[in-house]
């Protein structure tokens, strides 16, 4: 995606999904069960995060990573976000 994903809006990959502009609506990675699926984009505000049907939550997203290029990925059935 090379624009901003809208507040409301929702993206959604069977496998990866890359976002080159900001994330504010939801992104679901890995929707057909891959745990090896990721999530990148370049300003995280997003609504909901998924991978493979593990997902967080708006609230559930540390205030370190807002508004930062960040990765996001499953590791031991948990949802991660890392900034890069």
């Amino acid at each position: 995606v090379l624009a901003t994903v809208s507040e409301g809006a929702e993206i959604i990959a069977d496998g990866h999904l890359h976002v080159y502009g900001a994330l504010r609506g939801r992104a679901l990675a890995g929707v057909h069960g891959d745990e090896s699926a990721r999530i990148f984009c370049r300003q995280l505000d997003s609504q909901l995060l998924s991978i493979a049907g593990y997902y967080r939550l708006v609230e559930e997203i540390e205030s370190s990573v807002r508004n930062q290029s960040v990765q996001i990925y499953l590791k031991e059935q948990r949802v991660v976000i890392e900034r890069f």
